[in-house]
């Protein structure tokens, strides 16, 4: 029986006989062993004969961590481990060339030839990079607010939509774990507002950040641009116009790949 996944750091999509379970998400680069193999699920009655897991963090030397958590919990099964953003590319063109996506909590790109990954500009995290990314939006708009570049009444609206005070706010950007998908928890209250103009100027000023310093690098304006992630999603409009203004396609946003990985695996 084929077993699919497609993992991010928050939650991972299982499918399998063509049911989708979502579980807790798998990071072996933030992530102790036992975790790992704790987050696999199992499946009783079922014989596993072949995995095929995409996850974020599943590069050499962590993809192998997963690789062998995997083998502990499906012993009789061939075991194959690669990245979410070839699981991205496999998902949004298939066997076709192409500029995949990743806009979630994290961001990421590669230029995709159909059948492999020929070129990644590397996203370097939301410290160093990550533009389009949902903490780096986050973050951005937390700098403007408490800087006074936005209307005053956003800060009590802010405080009032997530029942936090400014100080609860700064202990989870610096002290709490996981900052990064705190600020990336921020993207729907920053959603709401794309109708204030100063809003509507930072979200299109991000995003294209990302495109100036992503895929415009990959200098291939002939191939279309696709998406999987939530951000992409909620903010499919402005992704849109961002790449259109820079002479760009748009190809297709999922919101979540893993039926199309379990076609494509299937096809195979």
């Amino acid at each position: 029986m084929l077993l699919v996944a497609d993992s991010g750091s928050t939650k991972t999509d299982w499918m399998i006989s063509g049911e989708l379970i979502t579980a807790q998400g798998i990071n072996p680069v933030t992530m102790v062993d036992e975790d790992i193999t704790a987050r696999i699920p199992v499946f009783p009655g079922i014989s596993v004969s072949e995995v095929f897991f995409y996850g974020a963090g599943c590069v050499e030397p962590f993809s192998q961590r997963v690789r062998q958590a995997l083998a502990q919990v499906f012993p009789q099964a061939t075991i194959h481990v690669e990245s979410d953003l070839l699981g991205a590319a496999h998902a949004l063109f298939g066997h076709q060339p192409g500029i995949a996506c990743i806009l979630g909590t994290g961001s990421n790109t590669c230029l995709y030839d159909g059948k492999s990954i020929t070129d990644n500009i590397p996203p370097l995290g939301y410290i160093l990079g990550d533009e389009g990314s949902g903490a780096v939006l986050g973050k951005l708009f937390l700098n403007k607010l408490f800087k006074r570049e936005l209307p005053d009444s956003l800060s009590q609206d802010l405080f009032q939509w997530s029942q936090l005070t400014y100080a609860e706010i700064i202990d989870k950007v610096y002290r709490q774990p996981a900052a990064n998908r705190f600020l990336a928890s921020l993207s729907p209250f920053i959603h709401e507002h794309l109708d204030e103009p100063a809003i509507s100027i930072l979200v299109y000023e991000h995003f294209n950040a990302f495109v100036r310093k992503n895929v415009l690098k990959y200098q291939r304006p002939d191939l279309c641009v696709s998406f999987v992630g939530s951000i992409a999603e909620h903010y499919r409009d402005v992704l849109s116009n961002t790449l259109q203004a820079n002479d760009l396609q748009l190809g297709e946003i999922l919101s979540r790949p893993i039926e199309r990985l379990w076609t494509y695996h299937q096809g195979k």
